[in-house]
């Protein structure tokens, strides 16, 4: 028999039973790929993640959901960066780890228990048109064509996501999918059907004076929809890639630098998540949060 420790962790929380669920694998050496997706599948969390070694990183890690393997996800990292460090018992409070995703190298950074990355954009921020009327993306979740601040746009930071920019934090509490109406909703490189609506920052603050008046501070509400293999319509407390695809979607549409935003998702789920958000004037995006480990196990295979 096999045995493999795991360690699960609630990202992006400020409370013990806030935030983003995540199990950890702490060596995944061994596992075949279709034992990794099963495990997934055991757990039921939005990811579950498999430590393994790397050449070019501090660890390589493979991300998966209960029904697909995904280049790169947030609160994957974010996590896993968590438990690198715990796992390095020589090196405690060590403040920078690099991981190895198949979307490219990311690096972490950590002041105490929060850990913040940058996106993986090495060809820069990927965003185009979805081709989706608002009519027709505000009936997929019960709202108005009005209620939407832009058309919908696929952005891509590290994994591809529709987003669909809202015209205030009202519309997105309303927000209610169509389950009959979800086999509409366009798939992603990956074949799956997600959409991350967000209220659309306003420039309510400006920090300081002079040089830095542009500079944009915010609190974002936003929610991320998805479809799960068993059909359906589900939703994730706080999703760090599709957070960093707000960083690149205020990019691509031309929105003033620098920007920083907390973002706060799951409030509706009552798992309230705390995502900060910041794109600095060179463009690059961070996302952050803090790291809750809530228990260990052992699963024997």
């Amino acid at each position: 028999m096999r045995h493999y420790a795991y360690r699960l962790l609630n990202v992006f929380s400020e409370s013990t039973f806030d935030g983003n669920p995540l199990c950890v694998f702490e060596d995944g050496t061994g596992l075949t790929d279709a034992e990794m997706q099963l495990l997934a599948r055991q757990f039921n969390l939005s990811e579950t993640t498999f430590l393994l070694p790397s050449d070019a990183a501090d660890r390589r890690v493979r991300v998966f959901t209960p029904g697909a393997e995904m280049r790169f996800a947030g609160h994957p990292a974010i996590g896993s960066a968590h438990v690198v460090r715990a796992l390095d018992k020589a090196d405690r409070f060590r403040d920078r780890v690099t991981l190895a995703f198949a979307a490219g190298l990311v690096p972490l950074v950590a002041d105490g228990d929060v850990w913040t990355f940058i996106a993986p954009a090495p060809s820069g921020v990927q965003a185009r048109a979805a081709g989706i009327d608002r009519a027709t993306a505000a009936a997929w979740f019960g709202l108005a064509a009005d209620d939407l601040a832009d058309d919908p746009m696929w952005v891509d930071t590290g994994s591809d996501q529709l987003l669909i920019p809202l015209t205030n934090a009202d519309a997105v509490s309303r927000a209610k999918p169509d389950a009959g109406l979800v086999s509409d909703w366009p798939t992603s490189s990956i074949g799956r059907r997600t959409a991350y609506l967000f209220e659309v920052p306003k420039a309510t603050t400006a920090v300081g004076g002079g040089s830095d008046a542009s500079r944009i501070s915010a609190t974002v509400r936003v929610r991320y929809f998805f479809v799960p293999p068993a059909g359906g319509v589900s939703e994730d407390p706080g999703t760090g890639s599709a957070c960093a695809n707000l960083g690149g979607w205020w990019q691509a549409t031309q929105k003033p630098l620098p920007l920083r935003a907390t973002v706060m998702q799951g409030v509706e789920m009552h798992r309230t998540c705390h995502l900060q958000l910041q794109v600095d004037e060179g463009g690059a995006i961070h996302v952050g949060g803090r790291v809750r480990e809530i228990g260990r196990g052992t699963m024997t295979l």
